[in-house]
């Protein structure tokens, strides 16, 4: 930290913030599950979650899932496993999981596995790979899935290793 100008960090993280609680990679910038996630972490580790409208965040990130229970990375695009991680971290960050449905949210990653393969793919029937794989067991920990390590929402890394370096 101490080789990061923490204040200006903030500031640009902040001008990328959106109408509708979420932030794009610039200033003005669509929203994106990943850029918040980014933003949201970055925010929390410089102590400075009071600038996060957690309200307005936490409506457009829980609107991210489906009927079929898997999570988007925007409105109007398709669930995939990965954001089981994007979204449902910046959730767990600013205290909002419960706004969604865990349960769908579960058999969602669940019917992604290749049981015969492991590991796990972007949506069911498709091919499993590592990148998937991570995030959707980090999103089952995220949900308190049984047997699973908790995983903290901003370093990604087994909770009791994890100690934050501000606020």
């Amino acid at each position: 930290m101490s080789l990061v100008d923490v204040e200006k960090a903030v500031q640009h993280v902040d001008s990328c913030a959106n109408f509708d609680g979420g932030y794009g990679v610039c200033p003005g910038a669509e929203s994106h599950s990943g850029q918040i996630f980014t933003c949201v972490s970055a925010l929390a580790i410089a102590g400075r979650l009071d600038l996060v409208e957690t309200d307005k965040l936490g409506q457009w990130l829980s609107e991210r899932q489906l009927p079929c229970g898997g999570l988007n990375g925007r409105p109007e695009k398709t669930e995939d496993v990965c954001y089981s991680w994007w979204v449902l971290s910046s959730l767990a960050t600013i205290e909002r999981t419960h706004w969604i449905d865990r349960d769908g949210l579960i058999k969602f990653i669940l019917r992604c596995q290749d049981v015969e393969k492991g590991g796990i793919a972007d949506r069911p029937g498709d091919e499993v790979d590592v990148w998937h794989t991570l995030f959707g067991i980090a999103g089952l920990s995220l949900l308190g899935y049984p047997g699973l390590v908790a995983v903290d929402p901003v370093y990604c890394l087994p909770r009791p290793v994890v100690e934050r370096a501000v606020g």
